[in-house]
């Protein structure tokens, strides 16, 4: 089983080189295939250029294979050509943008399922803002202002990104729709990586806030925790 990385937002620069080379590690270094999946970025047509940023922002940490995967609606989610690509990555980084398009495109669909089938065999699945949020069971879609089911690759959770701006106004009223589960907010320019095992570690430059049951955690750069 491969690795999860969450990471709060404004992504691609500055000091999200620490949790995106750690995430590199985790995938088998340089030479790995990184794949970058636009999907959120396309409802406003913003996919091409946000794609093409990744692509440059790991190559300039080193990375030797970078390529985008444009998985931008529900006919290319079901590409088996685009799923082959997928499947053979090393590292899988979804990016910000919408997050309940980026949700609807993925669920059930043959590029996704190539996505796990990696995962399963040790490749890295990473997301900034939109790109976390649906990888927990539960995600905000702060349009429509209502709660979805997400990916569950995080069972009982829901991630706040951006929490340092925005993210953390969303905290309450969340608490109370979901009292059972535990909310992950997660600041801009930071990652929080599993490192296996359970263990997470907190990458970049600002913090990692946890919520459960009316309780309120924070954990700072370089800390480790687990809320198993």
């Amino acid at each position: 089983m491969g690795y999860l990385v969450l990471e709060g937002g404004a992504e691609f620069g500055g000091h999200m080189s620490e949790p995106d080379l750690r995430a590199m590690q985790l995938a088998g270094g340089p030479d790995r295939p990184v794949c970058i999946l636009p999907t959120a970025a396309a409802p406003d047509h913003n996919h091409k250029r946000a794609g093409a940023n990744g692509v440059r922002w790991f190559k300039s940490l080193g990375a030797k294979n970078v390529f985008t995967v444009d998985v931008i609606d529900a006919f290319s989610a079901n590409d088996p050509s685009l799923a082959a690509a997928i499947r053979t990555s090393g590292l899988i980084y979804l990016l910000g943008g919408f997050p309940r398009y980026l949700g609807e495109t993925l669920a059930n669909s043959a590029c996704w399922q190539a996505a796990l089938d990696a995962h399963a065999q040790g490749a890295v699945i990473a997301g900034s803002s939109a790109g976390a949020m649906v990888l927990c069971e539960h995600y905000f879609d702060p349009h429509d202002q209502k709660l979805l089911h997400g990916l569950n690759l995080i069972p009982n959770t829901c991630f706040l990104p951006h929490h340092n701006r925005f993210g953390k106004t969303w905290a309450g009223d969340l608490g109370r729709q979901l009292p059972d589960a535990l909310l992950i907010g997660v600041d801009e320019q930071t990652g929080m990586v599993d490192e296996g095992q359970g263990a997470w570690r907190v990458y970049g430059a600002g913090q990692v806030t946890l919520y459960r049951g009316g309780q309120v955690t924070i954990h700072r750069r370089g800390e480790s925790f687990s809320f198993r």
